[in-house]
């Protein structure tokens, strides 16, 4: 069985909002409804596990869970920390298949970015979706001055979902957790390859598949939620 794990626990902090991002309406919709949305048409996602703070537990199953996202077979508490809120939904997640990690903060993740991602995770058991940076970027030293120039043919920008075999990432987090070392951890990819010892891989995806932090960033995922569903 194949479950997608989609987290939204963020806060509307950065957003200017006292409600958060996810639950902000975007074209008339919440921001997490075309996440959850876009794993229940996938033919090959069984379940979806929503963790989010507890708070919302009863307003989502009120006002945005029914038959159009009848897939959804949990919603859980989140934790403290992202990596706690994966943790709680991969306690949740059966221990064959495939298992997705997306934030629900991405509302512009399209059917076939998570196609090609689980085709691949199938073939290596580890994928992240991810777009080559369009930028030159700098590395900053002391003080904000540039000490160094990284070759921009080989940088990627990491996105969500990142895709797993169930025992490669609940292995790995296992792992994470007996240990009791989180500094520096903001991804799971992170997590599977120091526990796992395990590649990676990059899927390439799509630049409209944007992280919401920002009112700016808003109205430009209004647009593309635009284009996306027609």
């Amino acid at each position: 069985m194949n479950t997608a794990i989609v987290l939204a626990g963020g806060s509307g902090s950065r957003m200017n909002s006292s409600i958060p991002k996810q639950y902000m309406m975007l074209n008339g919709r919440p921001v997490i409804y075309y996440s959850l949305k876009a794993f229940q048409d996938c033919s090959f996602v069984d379940h979806i596990i929503l963790v989010t703070a507890s708070e919302y537990i009863d307003y989502v199953k009120q006002n945005i869970l029914g038959d159009e996202l009848g897939k959804v077979s949990a919603v859980v508490e989140g934790g403290a920390q992202r990596y706690d809120s994966v943790w709680e939904g991969l306690k949740n997640a059966d221990d064959t298949g495939i298992i997705f990690v997306h934030d629900g903060a991405r509302p512009c993740v399209t059917r076939k970015i998570i196609e090609d991602c689980y085709n691949e995770a199938v073939q290596s058991g580890a994928c992240v979706a991810a777009v080559p940076v369009k930028d030159t970027i700098k590395v900053s030293g002391d003080k904000g001055i540039a000490i160094d120039t990284p070759d921009r043919n080989t940088l990627w920008q990491v996105q969500t979902p990142q895709v797993f075999s169930a025992d490669t990432i609940k292995s790995a987090y296992a792992k994470m957790y007996s240990s009791g070392e989180f500094d520096g951890v903001t991804d799971d990819a992170m997590v599977v390859e120091k526990y796992e010892k395990c590649g990676v891989r990059l899927v390439r995806s799509d630049y409209r598949n944007i992280k919401i932090t920002t009112p700016e960033d808003m109205e430009i995922a209004g647009i593309f939620i635009r284009d996306i569903i027609a």
